[in-house]
């Protein structure tokens, strides 16, 4: 580790860790729902279940990312974190914000919750994703500008690098674009369309800027290729994002009263965002093929490349599958939607996450890797949950053509819950899955703890 400050980022990760693990049990209590509808109930309905699950997921993936930044800057610009105290705060801050209102969602109605927040005065609250209390979405931003504004004077006062503006551009975005939360328009058609602004613009345009440069920057650390090399990649993968990730967002305007252009401009350039996954994929692969040194943290090396194989394919590949006006028409809203979101959030967000996890952990507590013992062990983690990723995948998907089949397609329709106790199987099968899942997260845990003997190396 070359700079002091960057120690900041452990705590970041640990909490980013353990939010994940409740985001996991939360996960497997609604798979559990599916199938078995009054699980638990009335302890933690449904609805709650969801919106910790959907919640917990932003948040721990929003601490990876700050603790990532703060991790990948100074080595980047070359010097100290402007202020290691403004951060360390900004922790304790966000922690506790999102601790009080999972805290709230569990212990309280909603309609409770809304009134002990004072929705009233600046009603936000009710929408999918965007639950959280008026107060809680201030404090989100009071802790994004403190953290873009730390991150910021660091870049601008230090050595500018490619892959820490791109970065920065990534955490303006992520700022500026969760804004667009507080607008809550009575008409459902603004609405929803302003709403694609938070949940659009953050995970298929902003937060694909960071994934890029953190991944740049773990792919210079272990193969040692040229900078200038991984730049000119990154450029191109951007640029593509960029321009396929805003006006994509057109593919959620299309039932929802919008002009019938979007469905022209939604289709044929959502059609186009599988490219820069690709091209993602072809960079993490050409990388390691060029490698010029053999880094002792081989399972960050492997996290590193199934991070682009598994965001082409849960974002991309899935992606595409549905996209499409004609075929979205039919499979908008169903299993299938479901299908692509956990994998891409999975393959682009949580295993780049871990994939910086691996790579800085042991690094910052001052070894170059982690035993070969403790990679082993992180390997089957990282096995366990991505092929039980591609299974939950592949039943949704499932599940979700049954579903368009028999509740849209035939001429025979049938109704809703009809259908859901057709596809029950798949939901079955899903939440064994998720199981495994939380079984292959526990092991990366326990990879953590494991002595023996360590590699052999130099820190990049």
């Amino acid at each position: 580790m070359k700079y002091q400050s960057q120690l900041v980022a452990q705590k970041y990760f640990i909490a980013a860790l353990s939010l994940f693990l409740g985001q996991i049990l939360f996960g497997v209590i609604m798979g559990m729902q599916y199938v078995v509808g009054d699980f638990l109930f009335p302890e933690i309905p449904f609805n709650i279940a969801r919106m910790v699950h959907t919640n917990l997921l932003i948040v721990w993936l929003l601490f990876a990312f700050m603790g990532a930044s703060y991790y990948l800057v100074p080595e980047e610009s070359e010097r100290e974190l402007y202020s290691p105290a403004l951060a360390n705060l900004m922790f304790w801050i966000f922690l506790v914000a999102g601790a009080l209102t999972v805290l709230g969602y569990l212990l309280f109605t909603y309609s409770e919750l809304a009134a002990l927040t004072f929705n009233e005065l600046w009603p936000t609250m009710g929408r999918e994703f965007l639950e959280q209390p008026t107060i809680t979405k201030v404090g989100i931003v009071i802790v994004a500008l403190a953290f873009v504004f730390n991150i910021g004077m660091t870049i601008l006062t230090g050595r500018k690098t490619v892959v820490s503006l791109v970065l920065l551009t990534g955490l303006v975005g992520l700022a500026v674009f969760f804004l667009f939360a507080f607008y809550n328009p009575v008409n459902v058609v603004l609405d929803k369309y302003w709403w694609w602004w938070v949940v659009h613009l953050w995970v298929e345009g902003v937060w694909e800027l960071i994934l890029g440069a953190i991944l740049a920057f773990v792919l210079i650390k272990v193969t040692g290729v040229d900078r200038e090399v991984i730049e000119k990649w990154l450029y191109i993968i951007i640029a593509m994002t960029l321009i396929t990730g805003i006006i994509g967002t057109g593919h959620h305007y299309f039932w929802i009263g919008t002009p019938d252009y979007w469905q022209w401009l939604g289709s044929i350039f959502s059609a186009m965002e599988p490219i820069p996954f690709f091209m993602m994929t072809l960079f993490a692969f050409n990388m390691v093929n060029k490698r010029r040194r053999d880094h002792p943290n081989k399972a960050a090396v492997l996290w590193a490349l199934g991070t682009a194989v598994m965001a082409f394919l849960g974002a991309g590949v899935w992606g595409f599958m549905h996209t499409l006006a004609p075929i979205n028409y039919y499979t908008h809203g169903t299993q299938i939607t479901a299908a692509h979101g956990h994998m891409a959030f999975y393959g682009a967000y949580v295993m780049i996450s871990l994939t910086m996890i691996s790579y800085s952990m042991p690094i910052m507590r001052g070894k170059v890797a982690n035993s070969q013992a403790a990679q082993t062990l992180e390997m089957w983690s990282f096995w366990l949950m991505t092929v039980s990723m591609v299974f939950i995948t592949l039943f949704l998907t499932a599940a979700g053509i049954l579903q368009v089949y028999l509740q849209r397609f035939t001429d025979t329709p049938i109704t809703f819950m009809q259908a859901q106790e057709k596809i029950e199987i798949f939901y079955w099968l899903r939440e064994v899955s998720g199981i495994v899942f939380l079984i292959g997260l526990i092991v990366y845990f326990i990879s953590f703890f494991v002595k023996g003997e360590e590699p052999q190396g130099v820190e990049a």
